[in-house]
């Protein structure tokens, strides 16, 4: 039979079929999980850096720096935001401080600081350890308690996980070695105090998770994963070796949370005087808020977690509920990724989309009124929204005010657009919620200038406030990311002052009103940086080559009015300069070359 031109199926399409068997066969009793390939020490495809123990740890955050970070984008949970940013510096910065010095510090029962995060859903958890760890710069992974076992047969194995971080980190080991594990709904594998015996989904993932958060060595093949075996079976036979590759957790940090919808009444049950008769005093029970904040080691215990579980977690962190005005502040907050997603939805079409403060004022009601904390706010905008967001592609209107009349009558209003009318209204409303939006974009870049300036090294003028507020509009960015492109433009222009020095030995400094011009004659007369840089050459080299041959100076500072006007600098320039040296002015002596 002729074979030249049989389809040879990829690795992909062979995991897919064996997969579909396994499926018909087993239903979901079997499952496979692809294997991670690492690649091999000293081999050619070695990524530069990426070798084991190539990886040294460079962390110098602290705590209220992070906290400042996370200041820019979670609303509220100011002891939440406290207590993480603690102890995951710490944390980061004990395993610095034990590589500088040799392992220093390493002993017998280090307390690992895994953390237990306490709170409704929707008030921010996840989103704040994604953060955390984009921050730090560290692989992280999340996974759901109840998808997890603790043999490996059902749900998934809860080493899984940490096999995980492994792809996170583009097969880095040692990367993966310090990265973050983050599992959501921890309450639900609680203990069921009615439940004997072996309890496979709840406390059996409970001693499960014991080594991992502690210290261990995972083994990245999975030996419940045909596919890995069989590749294991391969390499065996053209080597002859059986290589083990694992993963320590030593330095892995764990990181859980769950609503605990019944804890607090465990903890006023703990609380509250019990006192009896006509002298007792009566004790007022706490609130939800108050009781969480109280909670104790045996009162998880009590909840149905075992006592070896809880001591591997000795932190503890309670989110509050969000309030109305909370959600309000989410709507408003320029990072905020619900908006954001939104207005890109639209950008997709060519659409820019505007959203006026009445109209975040009803979205916020509406979702407070859902009792699902910043997730409901997702749900009621797509809810408002999904008419214009189906139909307006398909006409030219391309610029959509979001008002109050838009989220409480969406479909009359969008039916009356379409008919071709309301249209100066239409733009006239669309006009005012840009200049809207964009006053509280530049209000809020104001009042977080100093810190904006030190985390991007950008000094934010005036000018550059307003050019970042622009690149944010226009472009559907985050605040980091619009600073970030008006900071690759300063560094382009510092680069001319190198340039200027290599060419001439002239150092001249441009001033911050100076760099702002040289942006704005870039923007506005699309001039690029080579011509830029060949007119400061030919306004400037020859009187400051001058100055610096007649007097010694050689650091010239550069401003607006100097580019503006450069030949009333330079003449003034050297008359000052001349004249501190009593030095004729003579410019008829060529400068040295």
């Amino acid at each position: 039979m002729e074979r030249k031109n049989m389809n040879i199926p990829n690795p992909k399409e062979i995991e897919k079929e064996i997969s579909d068997f396994l499926s018909k066969k087993y239903g979901n009793q079997v499952k496979i999980v692809s294997p991670i390939v690492v690649p091999e020490h000293g081999s050619s495809e070695d990524s530069p850096g990426k070798g084991q123990n190539d990886h040294d740890v460079n962390f110098d955050l602290r705590p209220e720096e992070l906290i400042g970070y996370l200041d820019q984008y979670i609303i509220r949970q100011e002891a939440a935001k406290r207590i993480l940013a603690t102890k995951i510096c710490t944390h980061f910065n004990r395993i610095g401080y034990g590589e500088r010095a040799g392992q220093g510090g390493d002993f017998e029962g280090r307390i690992k600081n895994n953390i237990i995060m306490i709170g409704p859903t929707g008030v921010g958890k996840t989103y704040m350890i994604k953060l955390i760890a984009k921050k730090i710069g560290v692989p992280f992974v999340k996974a759901d308690a109840t998808k997890f076992s603790e043999t490996g047969y059902v749900g998934g194995d809860v080493e899984d996980m940490v096999r995980d971080l492994v792809r996170e980190s583009d097969n880095d080991i040692d990367l993966a070695q310090y990265g973050i594990v983050y599992i959501d709904e921890i309450d639900k594998i609680a203990g069921s105090k009615t439940h004997y015996g072996t309890d496979v989904s709840r406390t059996g993932v409970q001693r499960a998770l014991l080594k991992p958060m502690e210290e261990t060595e995972v083994e990245l093949k999975n030996h419940n994963d045909p596919i890995s075996m069989i590749q294991e079976v391969e390499q065996f036979k053209k080597t002859g070796k059986r290589e083990k590759r694992s993963v320590n957790t030593r330095n892995i940090l764990f990181i859980v949370s769950g609503a605990f919808s019944e804890l607090p009444e465990i903890v006023r049950e703990r609380t509250t005087d019990q006192s009896i008769g006509f002298g007792a005093r009566i004790q007022e029970s706490p609130d939800e808020a108050a009781a969480l904040h109280r909670v104790k080691a045996e009162d998880l215990v009590e909840y149905g977690f075992e006592s070896e579980f809880i001591g591997r977690l000795p932190v503890r962190s309670v989110f509050e509920r969000l309030s109305q005005q909370d959600l309000l502040e989410i709507l408003k907050n320029p990072n905020n990724p619900i908006i954001l997603s939104k207005r890109l939805d639209f950008a997709t079409y060519g659409i820019d989309a505007r959203f006026s403060e009445e109209a975040l004022d009803i979205l916020a009601q509406r979702a407070y009124d859902e009792n699902t904390g910043a997730r409901g706010l997702v749900s009621v905008i797509e809810q408002a929204l999904i008419p214009f967001e189906t139909r307006l592609p398909s006409f030219k209107i391309r610029r959509l005010p979001i008002t109050a009349e838009v989220v409480e009558i969406p479909d009359k209003v969008l039916e009356k657009w379409i008919a071709g009318g309301d249209t100066d209204r239409r733009e006239a409303e669309f006009t005012r919620i840009a200049e809207q939006n964009r006053s509280r974009l530049i209000q809020y870049l104001r009042e977080n200038r100093k810190m904006l300036s030190e985390q991007y090294g950008l000094p934010l003028s005036e000018y550059r406030i307003e050019r970042i507020s622009d690149e944010y509009w226009n472009n559907v960015v985050e605040i980091g990311t619009a600073v970030s492109k008006i900071k690759s433009y300063y560094d382009l222009i510092k680069k001319v002052e190198i340039d200027f020095y290599n060419r001439h030995d002239v150092n001249v400094v441009l001033e911050e009103d100076a760099i702002d011009y040289i942006c704005e004659l870039m923007s506005n007369q699309s001039l690029n940086i080579d011509q830029i840089y060949r007119k400061l050459s030919d306004d400037f080299e020859y009187g400051l080559k001058l100055i610096r041959e007649k007097t010694g100076k050689n650091r010239f500072f550069i401003s607006k009015n100097a580019l503006a006007e450069p030949e009333k600098f330079l003449d003034n320039l050297i008359k000052t300069e001349f004249a501190k040296h009593n030095i004729s002015p003579d410019l008829d002596t060529d400068p040295v070359q």
